[in-house]
């Protein structure tokens, strides 16, 4: 690993994937490409910024205390009366 501070996204694990395609502003697509270099400069290995949207998204939704507050009410089961 490099001496750059590291980011909160950390090294990305190898996982299994389904393709999906979105536009987003090309503002938004410069900063993912930003991203990427800083990622690869402080853990040493290339990523396409393209690879590191689901890993980003993954880590939004899991810091997100409304979604996993909705998500866990609909995942308890009724209690029985």
């Amino acid at each position: 690993m490099s001496t750059i501070k590291k980011l909160r996204l950390g090294p990305l694990p190898k996982t299994e994937s389904v393709k999906l395609t979105f536009a987003c502003p090309a503002g938004l697509k410069a900063d993912l490409e930003r991203y990427a270099a800083l990622h690869a400069q402080a853990y040493g290995e290339a990523v396409d910024a393209e690879k590191l949207i689901p890993h980003m998204l993954e880590a939004f939704m899991a810091g997100d205390r409304g979604f996993r507050k909705g998500t866990a009410a609909r995942s308890t089961p009724p209690k029985p009366t």
